[in-house]
């Protein structure tokens, strides 16, 4: 047996019972801790690293710095758009359109992948239609979108249907992936599909729902960004494509580092969420 299974075993036991913890148990977490550090100190040197190639390439003339600006032009870029008093309202916007977008295809994608477990027969229909329609390049339902709903309308219809399919399918597949032997001991016990559901299916899908989450932010935040392109008069993506007309790269790459900040704020939420779940699962 391995020593992480072994002090996987004793952490549990050993908080139950109050023990000092064992050589073996605090050489584990001395080489958990190692892990970490040395994972995020190569994450922190390719970041520095990028920036450092990303500021000397352009200004060496490596690369047109017109096409691509740098992090120094950035961060003036970013200023200005602060000083102009602008910015904080862009964010916003792209925000809470990120926010209702995410929820709206998190509750469809939830509410369709149960209705598709509870009755098989729809699923057996459905299913090539929901394969097509996730392969659909979005994008090319921007202008039909932006004809029936509208600049606002529209942009929300975009993030939907970029994020809604891709939940469906992740979350009956997980559903489909629910232990037999735990399905077969609820119907041994005369559970209806709807309590087998409630007690066996959801319970074990918390992970599904998490992965769900965190392919359904990002997928959320690159439909906002597309129709903002199209339709808005406010927002990021508005930004970016302002800026690409009037040749500002360093207002462009102002707008897209801040989606990346915003990107990494999401991810990092939802995985205080899982940890939360699996301390929650553990107990």
């Amino acid at each position: 047996m391995s020593s992480d299974a072994v002090a996987s075993k004793v952490v549990p036991a050993g908080r139950r019972q109050g023990a000092v913890p064992s050589p073996l148990y605090r050489a584990w977490l001395a080489r958990r801790r190692r892990d970490g550090l040395t994972v995020a100190g190569a994450q922190a040197g390719l970041l520095l690293a990028f920036l450092l190639l990303w500021e000397v390439a352009p200004r060496m003339h490596w690369v047109n710095p017109m096409l691509t600006s740098y992090p120094s032009a950035v961060w003036a870029g970013f200023r200005e758009l602060v000083a102009q008093g602008d910015l904080g309202w862009h964010i916003i916007v792209t925000l809470i359109e990120v926010a209702l977008s995410f929820s709206i295809s998190m509750a469809l994608g939830a509410a369709a992948a149960v209705g598709l477990w509870t009755w098989p027969l729809a699923q057996r229909v459905l299913d090539p239609f929901l394969v097509v329609m996730n392969a659909l390049p979005k994008i090319a339902l921007v202008p039909i979108f932006y004809i029936w709903l509208g600049p606002e309308g529209s942009i929300y219809a975009v993030a939907v249907a970029v994020a809604v399919f891709i939940t469906i399918l992740m979350l009956y597949t997980g559903f489909q992936q629910t232990d037999p032997n735990k399905l077969k001991l609820a119907r041994t016990f005369g559970a209806t599909r709807v309590q087998i559901l409630r007690k066996v299916v959801l319970p074990g899908n918390v992970h599904s729902f998490v992965a769900a989450l965190k392919a359904n932010a990002g997928l959320a935040l690159v439909g906002v960004i597309v129709g903002e392109f199209q339709a808005s008069k406010a927002g990021l993506g508005y930004l970016i494509i302002y800026g690409s007309q009037i040749f500002r790269m360093d207002m462009v790459m102002a707008a897209i580092v801040i989606l990346g900040v915003i990107s990494l704020v999401l991810y990092g939420l939802i995985q205080f969420v899982d940890h939360r779940l699996s301390r929650r699962s553990r107990r």
